[in-house]
C-alpha cells in the first residue's frame, strides 16, 4: 500500500515537469505491436502459437453425471397418449345439444344448453366472464360450488371453471348416518326416486333404516303440499369384521359410499352430456370407513364427513376451447315433472366473526400447534421410522384468522384465483356457516371411460398425481431452475415422492387390471405462486367388477397426505395433531352419473366456519427430516393461504395480485456508456445490461475507426462517461486492449473491462496472463470476495460475501504477477482472479460474465451499477475512484508538487527535519518524501487513513517511503510511529 502512494506522487512530479505525459502500452508475454487491430477474417489469434504458462487448476468433472445417449425405447409421453385416446384432462367435453334420456333408475331428464358468448374479460350481459362472476357472488349467500381450473400441464391439466348455486338436492352424512333433502320445491319432485333407491338398499340389507320427513301442517308454508317427501335419513349397517372379506372387495363394505353408490347408478345413463353428477366435498374422516383405527380426537357434534350436491343448473366454461353454456336440467319422475318450477334455494348471507359473542372470542386461538410442538411431533415420527412402525408420515397444523365484513369467501376466492392458478380451484358453500375456498395443486382421483385400450371396450381408466418434493420458488426463472436443480438432486425429497408412488400403485393394483398400472410421469416438475413440486403420474384401468366409487376408497387417503405404512401412519396423524382435519388431506369434485369421476386433494385450502378463516398446511416426514425445517415447511405452504385471507388490497391491486416487480434504480440516467465489441457473442447482452441502469449505450467494434468515433465525441463536447471493454475471443493483443486503455487514460474516461477486458487492463498495467489447464467455457464458479472487494467503493458492494458466477475464459490474470497498482477484489477457491480494481485510476474488471444466465442476474446488474456509481474522474482528475480516500492524490498532489518546488534544498531539509523525517537524497527525493508526507498527514487527520486495513509490510512500506528513522520490529510500534510521525 505504501509503495503506490510513492509510485503515484512520483508520477505527481514527472507530471509536474512534463506537460504531455502518457502510459505507453506494456509488452506482455502475449503483447504483439500495437497496430491497429486486425479484422476477424484477415488475422487468427497468436494465442494457439505463443508459449505461456500453464495454471494448474483443479480438473472437475463435468461428465460426473452419465448421461445416456443411446438405448432409449422412444414410449410415448403422457400428452401424446392423451392426444391419441382423446382424454379430457378433467375438463368438460364438446358442448352438448340437450335433448331426452331416461336415467338406469327410470327418471326422465331433459336438458337444456344455452350459449355464452366467451368472454374472460368484459362484463356484458350474456358474457362467460359476467356469469362466472355473478356466480361467485351468489355463493357467498347460496349453496353451491365452482370449480375451476387454472392451470395447465400437457397430458394432465386442462383450463376450465364449472359450477352452480340453488341445487334442487343435498347429500350429507357422518359416520353411518346420511341425509338427503330436498332445498327447494323442485327437489320434492327428485326425492320419491331417492327414496325409492334407499329402501332397495334396506332390502339388500346395506341400510339399517330408512326414514322418511314429510312436509306437515307446522311447517307446510314454508316446504310446500302436506304429505310431501322433503327428506329421507338412512342409517348405515356396521361393516363386516375385518377378515371376513377378501380385501379385494373392501370398497363394496357397507359405508357413507354405498349411498353415494346407489343414487349413482339411480341416476346413471349412458350418452349423456357429461356434466350431470354430485358434486361437493368429501371429509376426512370418511377413511375411517373405508380402514377403522381407534379415535383420540374429540369431534364437533355438527362436523359433516361428506356433502354433495346434485345441481339442475350448471355453468360451464373451456377455456381451452373458449366456448361457454349453461345446462339446465328437469327430472320427471312418477309423473311429475320439474318443469315450471323456480330455480331458487334460502339465501344466508356471510357472517364474520362475532367480536361481541364472548364464547367464540375466548374460544378462538391463532393456530391448533404451539410454535415447536410441530417439530416435536416431528421428532416422535423419527423415532417410529427408525423402529420400522413407519416409513414416512404427514404432520399438518391449523392457522386461524378472524373475518371481517371486507373478506366474504367471495373476495378469499378471487385473491387466491389471481395469485395462484391450480388445476383444482373452489368455492364451495356448504350451509351451516361453512365455505371452503382453495387452489389445490394435486389431483386425488380421476375416472373416464376409454373406448380404445388393451383391455375392453370403455374400460374405466383411473389416474392419480401423488406431489410430494417441495421446494420454494426463486426470483426469476434462473433462479428457479437452479432451485429446481437442487429439489431434483436431493435424495431425501426424492424418497419422499417414492414412497407416495410406490403406496399409490399399491392402491391401485388392489382394483386395476393386471399390468395395467403404469408410472407415465416420474418427477416431473410443476411450479405454482411460491413452491415448486416435484410430480409422478400413475395410471391403471379398473377390473370391470369395479367402478369409479371403489378407485376413489382405495386411495384414502393419498399416502401424500397420511404417510406409510398407510393405516399405521393415520392412526399417527390421528394421535400426533392437535385437532380434527375435517375436510383437510380429503377432497373436493364431482362424481358423474355417466361413470366418471374428478377430484382434487384438499390442500392450499380455506376452511371458513363462523367468520373464522382456518388453513392447515402438512409436511411429509421421513427419518432424514430435519424438524425444524418440516415445520417450516407448513408455515410456507399456509402463507399463500393467509395472504388471501388477511389482504387488504382491491382484487387486481398490488396486494390483491402476484407482486410487481421493483423498478431498478437508474443509476446511469443521463450517462452516455461507449462499450468497445471484441467480437464478442454475448456484447449485446452485456449492452442491455448497461442499459437497464439508465445509460444510453453506443455499441463500436474495437480498432482505430472505433477510438476515432469517441475521439470525436470528445472534441464535440460529448466525451463518454465510461467505456466498456467488452469479452472476446484470442488475447489483448488480437485487439490492441492496451491501446484503447492508453486512450482512455489520455482523455481521463473511466473504463470497466469484461473477461478479455480484465486480461487486457492486467497485462496494460504491467502484469503477466497465464493460461489455465483446464478451460472454463459455460461453466459456474463460486467466487469469493477479497476484503477489499467488501469495501464501500468496490464495484462488489452489496454483493455476497461468496456467489455463483458464469466463466468463459482460459487466459487469465496470475495472480502473483500483478502490479501493485492493481488490487485484487474477488478469486476462485482456487486462486484465480475474478476482479480486480485500480488504486488511483477509475478503472475495474471481472473475469466471469455478470451478464450471463449462470449468473444471478441481480448480482450481475449490482456489479454494473457499482461500477457506474464508483468509476469516475472528479472535476480535472488524473482519474480516481470517486468513493473518497485517494481520489483528491492528482490534484492536491500536483498542487503540494508544485508549491514544493519553489522551495530551495535547505528549507526543503528544515521541513523534513522539523517531522522526524530522513533529509538525505536529491530534492526530487525530498520533495517526494515531503509530498507524500503532507498528504498523508492531511489524510490522517481528516480520518480517511486507517492503519487497521494495512498489512505489516505496506505499513512497513510506508515507514520506509516517508524515511523515518529507527526499527519498530511489532505491529503496534509500526502504528505508533506513523501516527506520531503524521498527527504529531
Amino acid at each position: 500500500m505504501g509503495r503506490y502512494h510513492s509510485l503515484a506522487l512520483v508520477a505527481l512530479v514527472v507530471a509536474a515537469v512534463s506537460p504531455a505525459w502518457s502510459f505507453a502500452p506494456r509488452t506482455g508475454p502475449f503483447q504483439v505491436a500495437s497496430t491497429p487491430a486486425a479484422s476477424s477474417s484477415a488475422t487468427t489469434s497468436a494465442l494457439s502459437e505463443q508459449k505461456f504458462a500453464v495454471t494448474e487448476v483443479s480438473d472437475p468433472n463435468y461428465n460426473a453425471v452419465h448421461v445416456a445417449k443411446t438405448g432409449g425405447a422412444g414410449t410415448r409421453t403422457a400428452s401424446q397418449d392423451a392426444m391419441e385416446k382423446n382424454l379430457s384432462l378433467g375438463a368438460p367435453g364438446k358442448r352438448p345439444v340437450g335433448g331426452h334420456f331416461l336415467t338406469k333408475g327410470g327418471v326422465q331428464v331433459t336438458a337444456q344448453v344455452d350459449r355464452l358468448v366467451f368472454d374472460q374479460n368484459s362484463m356484458a350481459e350474456g358474457t362467460s366472464n359476467r356469469a362466472v362472476e355473478e356466480l361467485v357472488d351468489r355463493l357467498d349467500g347460496s349453496k353451491g360450488a365452482l370449480l375451476t381450473s387454472s392451470y395447465e400441464f400437457p397430458g394432465r391439466y386442462a383450463r376450465w371453471s364449472l359450477g352452480f348455486v340453488d341445487p334442487p338436492l343435498e347429500v350429507s352424512g357422518r359416520e353411518n348416518r346420511c341425509t338427503i333433502k330436498a332445498l327447494n320445491e323442485r327437489g320434492t319432485v327428485i326425492l320419491p326416486a331417492v327414496i325409492q333407491a334407499m329402501e332397495s338398499l334396506k332390502a339388500d340389507g346395506i341400510l339399517k333404516s330408512v326414514e322418511i320427513q314429510t312436509c306437515s301442517g307446522d311447517n307446510a308454508d314454508e316446504c310446500g303440499t302436506e304429505g310431501t317427501a322433503i327428506r329421507v335419513d338412512v342409517t348405515v349397517v356396521p361393516p363386516a369384521d375385518v377378515g371376513s372379506f377378501s380385501e379385494e372387495n373392501r370398497s363394496r363394505q357397507p359405508s357413507l359410499f354405498s349411498v353415494v353408490r346407489s343414487l349413482i347408478d339411480m341416476f346413471g345413463y349412458e350418452d349423456g352430456d357429461g356434466q350431470l353428477g354430485l358434486y361437493g366435498a368429501f371429509g376426512y374422516d370418511l377413511t375411517f370407513q373405508f380402514e377403522p383405527i381407534n379415535e383420540s380426537q374429540v369431534r364437533d357434534e355438527s362436523q359433516r364427513d361428506i356433502l354433495l350436491y346434485l345441481p339442475d343448473e350448471i355453468l360451464v366454461v373451456d377455456q381451452d376451447k373458449q366456448d361457454a353454456w349453461k345446462i339446465k336440467y328437469d327430472f320427471n319422475v312418477k309423473g311429475k315433472s320439474t318443469q315450471g318450477m323456480p330455480r331458487v334455494g334460502d339465501v344466508e348471507p356471510f357472517e364474520p366473526f362475532d367480536e361481541e359473542d364472548a364464547e367464540a372470542v375466548a374460544a378462538f386461538t391463532d393456530r391448533d400447534t404451539p410454535k415447536g410442538e410441530f417439530a416435536e411431533s416431528a421428532e416422535r415420527a423419527k423415532r417410529e421410522f427408525a423402529v420400522g412402525n413407519l416409513f414416512e408420515a404427514v404432520l399438518s397444523q391449523t392457522f386461524r384468522n378472524k373475518l371481517t365484513e371486507k373478506s366474504p369467501p367471495s373476495t378469499i376466492f378471487r385473491r387466491l384465483r389471481n395469485r395462484n392458478p391450480a388445476p383444482y380451484g373452489f368455492l364451495i358453500n356448504l350451509g351451516e356457516e361453512e365455505y371452503l375456498v382453495g387452489a389445490s395443486p394435486e389431483m386425488f382421483v380421476r375416472c373416464e371411460r376409454i373406448e380404445d385400450n388393451a383391455y375392453r371396450p370403455g374400460a374405466i381408466r383411473v389416474e392419480t398425481c401423488p406431489i410430494s418434493g417441495t421446494v420454494a420458488r426463486g426470483a426469476d426463472a434462473l433462479e428457479d431452475a437452479q432451485r429446481v436443480k437442487s429439489l431434483m438432486m436431493n435424495q431425501k425429497e426424492e424418497s419422499e415422492l417414492t414412497m407416495c408412488t410406490d403406496v399409490d400403485r399399491n392402491d391401485k393394483s388392489r382394483i386395476c387390471e393386471p399390468g395395467s398400472v403404469k408410472v407415465i410421469g416420474r418427477r416431473q416438475i410443476e411450479m405454482y405462486s411460491r413452491l415448486i413440486h416435484t410430480v409422478d403420474h400413475v395410471e391403471g384401468y379398473l377390473r370391470p367388477e369395479f367402478d369409479a366409487l371403489d378407485a376413489f376408497l382405495c386411495h384414502t387417503w393419498a399416502v401424500t397426505v397420511t404417510g406409510a405404512p398407510k393405516t399405521w401412519a393415520i392412526q399417527f396423524v390421528e394421535d400426533n395433531e392437535r385437532s380434527p382435519r375435517h375436510w383437510y388431506g380429503a377432497a373436493v369434485g364431482m362424481v358423474g352419473f355417466d361413470g366418471t369421476m374428478n377430484t382434487g386433494l384438499t390442500l392450499r385450502t380455506v376452511r371458513i366456519k363462523s367468520g373464522v378463516a382456518e388453513v392447515r398446511a402438512g409436511a411429509t416426514l421421513l427419518y432424514d427430516s430435519n424438524p425444524v425445517a418440516e415445520e417450516q415447511e407448513t408455515e410456507l405452504k399456509a402463507s399463500a393461504m393467509i395472504d388471501a385471507v388477511v389482504s387488504t388490497g382491491e382484487i387486481g391491486s398490488e396486494e390483491g395480485a402476484a407482486p410487481a416487480a421493483q423498478k431498478e434504480e437508474a443509476v446511469g440516467t443521463g450517462k452516455q456508456i461507449i462499450l468497445i465489441d471484441h467480437e464478442d457473442s454475448f456484447v449485446h447482452t452485456l449492452g442491455n445490461y448497461l442499459r437497464q441502469t439508465g445509460a444510453e449505450v453506443t455499441t463500436l467494434r474495437s480498432g482505430p475507426s472505433a477510438l476515432a468515433k469517441i475521439e470525436t465525441m470528445i472534441n464535440d463536447g460529448n466525451k463518454p462517461d465510461m467505456v466498456v471493454l467488452s469479452p472476446g475471443p484470442g488475447t489483448p493483443s488480437d485487439f490492441a486492449l492496451s491501446t484503447s486503455l492508453e486512450f482512455m487514460e489520455k482523455h481521463k474516461i473511466p473504463g470497466f473491462g469484461v473477461c478479455l477486458g480484465l486480461q487486457g487492463m492486467v497485462e496494460h498495467f504491467g502484469g503477466v496472463l497465464g493460461v489455465l489447464s483446464y478451460p472454463m467455457h459455460g461453466k459456474p464458479s463460486p467466487v469469493t470476495l477479497t476484503m477489499r472487494g467488501k469495501d464501500e467503493s468496490s464495484i462488489f458492494n452489496d454483493i455476497p460475501d461468496t456467489f455463483e458466477v458464469a466463466r468463459y475464459h482460459s487466459l487469465h490474470g496470475i495472480k502473483d504477477s500483478l502490479p501493485d497498482c492493481l488490487e485484487i477484489t474477488a478469486m476462485t477457491e482456487d486462486g484465480i482472479v475474478m476482479g480486480i480494481q485500480h488504486k488511483t485510476k477509475p478503472y475495474a474488471a471481472v473475469q466471469f460474465h455478470p451478464e450471463s444466465i449462470l449468473t444471478d442476474p441481480r448480482n450481475g446488474m449490482t456489479i454494473l451499477k457499482n461500477a457506474l456509481r464508483y468509476l469516475r474522474c472528479e472535476d480535472g482528475d488524473e482519474g480516481a475512484n470517486g468513493a473518497g480516500g485517494d481520489d483528491d492524490i492528482a490534484t492536491t498532489g500536483a498542487q503540494i508538487v508544485a508549491e514544493l518546488e519553489e522551495q530551495s534544498v535547505s528549507e526543503l531539509k528544515d521541513q523534513l527535519k522539523a517531522v522526524g523525517l530522513s533529509t538525505s537524497g536529491t530534492k526530487s527525493q525530498l520533495i517526494v518524501r515531503l509530498a507524500l508526507w503532507i498528504h498523508k498527514s492531511n489524510e490522517a487527520k481528516a480520518g480517511r487513513l486507517s492503519f487497521d486495513g494495512m498489512t505489516v509490510p505496506d505499513l512497513r512500506e510506508l515507514k520506509q517511503g516517508l524515511g523515518l528513522k529507527g526499527t519498530a520490529p511489532t505491529r503496534g510500534e509500526l502504528v505508533d510511529v506513523l501516527n506520531k510521525c503524521l498527527l504529531g
